[in-house]
């Protein structure tokens, strides 16, 4: 589905990315995590078309992404940001309908998708015609879900989308997120600098440093065998590694 090979990205003298190879397979959900300044969203990014890699090259089903593709991959896509990321003067419902009003949808196939994910992401009749400022944090999150999901799309894109959230309303969002994920099958691939969060939705984890990837696989191989010893330090900065090893088992169990 998604796959980046010998990626390469440099903001001026800062290397963000490092020769980085790594495959997203086609119905699971990957989750990049490490510190902040990892190169994690810039792999995000450049899935998603924003930016161009220097050197190496994105491949999204079967083909690199190029000029003459990219819009076209970019409809096969849905992406989420943190904090929603919606239009502060579209309503709810502006915002979700957006792109397919842009692609000439028929009123009522924009009406009877938007009801399909309003029930599907539990968003309340009663907030669809308000504005972004008018909503809650966990409110605007489900919006934008909503969103991305509006296009039917194959790949789903997620940088911290629970990040700035209570952590009430996280908890609840990562249960009905994984629940969402599970029952459409999609391909995923997320980025989150919580350990937790990772382990209750990755298939697989892939921790970076410094533009590189250091370790991938389960959460059971990062905790039981670790790479190196930034590995060892990154669980441990975190949480005791028998914690997480329960919140793996519960995440399986939540999932299943």
């Amino acid at each position: 589905m998604l796959r980046f090979v010998a990626v390469r990205k440099r903001y001026g003298r800062q290397l963000a990315l490092d020769g980085v190879d790594l495959d997203c397979p086609s119905g699971r959900t990957t989750v990049l995590i490490g510190p902040s300044g990892c190169g994690k969203s810039t792999l995000l990014r450049l899935a998603a078309g924003l930016i161009r890699a220097d050197r190496g090259e994105v491949w999204f089903e079967g083909a690199p992404l190029a000029a003459n593709n990219l819009r076209a991959a970019r409809l096969r896509m849905g992406y989420m940001i943190q904090e929603g990321g919606l239009f502060p003067h579209l309503s709810v419902r502006g915002n979700v309908e957006l792109m397919a009003r842009e692609l000439g949808w028929s009123a009522e196939r924009r009406r009877a998708r938007f009801s399909e994910l309003a029930e599907l992401t539990r968003l309340p009749a009663a907030l669809w015609e308000r504005y972004p400022l008018e909503l809650s944090g966990g409110q605007r999150q489900r919006a934008a879900l909503m969103r991305a999901l509006m296009l039917d799309p194959d790949l789903i894109l997620l940088d911290e989308p629970l990040g700035a959230l209570d952590p009430m309303i996280r908890v609840e969002l990562q249960r009905e997120l994984a629940a969402i994920f599970a029952r459409l099958h999609k391909t995923v691939l997320m980025v989150t600098h919580d350990l937790a969060e990772a382990v209750f939705f990755g298939d697989r984890l892939v921790l970076m440093r410094a533009g590189r990837i250091v370790q991938q696989g389960s959460a059971q191989a990062l905790l039981q065998s670790p790479a190196e010893a930034f590995v060892v330090d990154f669980v441990n900065a975190q949480r005791a590694p028998q914690q997480v090893l329960a919140e793996v088992s519960c995440g399986a169990r939540v999932r299943a």
